[in-house]
């Protein structure tokens, strides 16, 4: 037995009541961050999509949860919603290579603890989860700047696109442009 899986096993370690639920539908991605919690300390409950983590927390209360927002299936933020209602207290952080603020805001609202866009390392995951909600109440009173069209353009898609829960057909026919266009629309990164 590898030195990691009897430390895991004999709970040996400071963290190990920490346990984490990391939700990415990228196998190396997800496996790199896995070891990254793990030698820090934590025991990680990998999983690969939705179906995959609900399974998961209902075996296990996880202290903390890191949960991608696209994956197969239902996106992030219905897992989100889901793992609230299964465990109140667990801290949620979700990651997306293609957040935007509205996006953020939904997180926040269904009880994600923050959100973070990707690439993140464990570091930037942790300091994230501790600083939590303070985040947003350490927003400026004032408002905000002025986002460029483009910027608006692009939230407002991915607002359209969450409101018909990832269905990118009917997003189209909503915004009224072809299904192909808002694929490579959906395909940049944010202005």
């Amino acid at each position: 037995m590898s030195e990691q899986a009897a430390t895991e096993l004999s709970g040996s370690t400071e963290t190990t009541h920490q346990t984490l639920l990391l939700v990415d539908d990228s196998a190396p991605f997800r496996e790199r961050l896995a070891r990254a919690f793990r030698d820090r300390g934590f025991h990680v409950c990998p999983a690969g999509k939705y179906d995959e983590a609900v399974a998961v927390g209902h075996g296990i209360v996880p202290s903390m949860a890191v949960v991608d927002l696209r994956m197969p299936g239902p996106s992030g933020l219905s897992l989100v919603r889901d793992l609230k209602a299964m465990h109140a207290e667990t801290r949620i952080l979700v990651l997306s290579g293609f957040g935007s603020i509205s996006t953020a805001i939904d997180a926040v609202r269904l009880g994600a603890t923050n959100f973070l866009p990707k690439p993140a390392d464990a570091d930037d995951i942790l300091a994230a989860l501790e600083r939590g909600e303070s985040d947003l109440s350490e927003l400026p009173e004032t408002e905000p700047e002025t986002p460029s069209l483009a910027r608006a353009e692009w939230e407002h898609i991915h607002r359209v696109l969450a409101d018909c829960g990832g269905n990118i057909s009917e997003c189209a026919r909503r915004l009224g442009i072809h299904r192909r266009s808002l694929q490579r629309k959906l395909q940049k990164r944010a202005p």
